[in-house]
């Protein structure tokens, strides 16, 4: 079943001599439970088409639909409720707040929403996570990676229809970077989340079901992998990048 589809994506900064044209007429169409590595060289344009499907950067023209909302013709606020709802974000930079613990921040997006938090979810969710015995933790009492799992965990807590996660081990080692991609296959597959990473790691693409690669704004590669962690798929990828 259809989750994502993106259809004749533009998106065009400046005018004249300034101009750079980030996008340019994507298109693409993800079904739910999918795991999806988008790829690049810096400049591409990876994080421009994460930021619009996310719904914080609108395109200069084209359509994202998300679980049948084409959410760019929602107004501001109703975007801004849909995004909370249906789009999970996950960022290299952790985004949480210091002030909040850690069941705080796992919660936020409920809590703005006017919500109760599901408390036998959370439960499991923070169990998921290795965050049981970390739950009344500030964000300074923890480790690089724990707050990631937090920012991970923020990001699924309301079910929403897609996750979509920028360079997430960017700043991490690469023990907790493992770590990290674990969890989020994990979460693809234990609650069929959709999940999308774009990233520069090789190693994390190579795990995805599905790889799209993007250069000076355009899809140049749209390749479903078989047989997780092959020679293979190691070789084809060596070839393609």
């Amino acid at each position: 079943m259809e989750v994502l589809r993106v259809e004749n994506l533009c998106k065009t900064y400046g005018t004249g001599d300034t101009r750079v044209d980030a996008l340019k007429d994507v298109s693409f169409s993800v079904d739910k439970g999918e795991f999806v590595a988008i790829i690049g060289p810096s400049g591409s344009g990876k994080s421009t088409l994460l930021h619009i499907l996310g719904g914080v950067d609108r395109p200069t023209s084209g359509r994202v639909i998300i679980d049948g909302t084409p959410i760019y013709e929602l107004n501001e606020t109703k975007l801004a409720i849909f995004r909370r709802r249906q789009i999970g974000l996950i960022y290299q930079f952790y985004n949480l707040l210091p002030v909040l613990n850690v069941k705080e921040n796992l919660t936020l997006p409920l809590l703005l929403d006017g919500q109760k938090p599901d408390e036998e979810h959370l439960k499991e969710l923070t169990g998921v996570l290795g965050l049981s015995d970390r739950i009344s933790h500030l964000p300074n009492q923890l480790s690089g990676g724990q707050q990631q799992r937090v920012s991970i965990g923020r990001a699924l807590i309301n079910h929403p229809a897609i996750v979509l996660a920028d360079e997430p081990t960017g700043n991490l080692d690469s023990k907790n970077s493992a770590e990290i991609v674990e969890l989020l296959k994990r979460s693809n597959l234990k609650y069929q989340q959709t999940l999308i990473i774009i990233t520069h790691d090789e190693r994390i693409a190579l795990q995805a079901d599905r790889v799209i690669s993007i250069e000076d704004g355009q899809i140049s590669g749209d390749k479903w992998q078989t047989g997780r962690q092959s020679r293979a798929r190691e070789t084809d990828w060596n070839r393609e990048v």
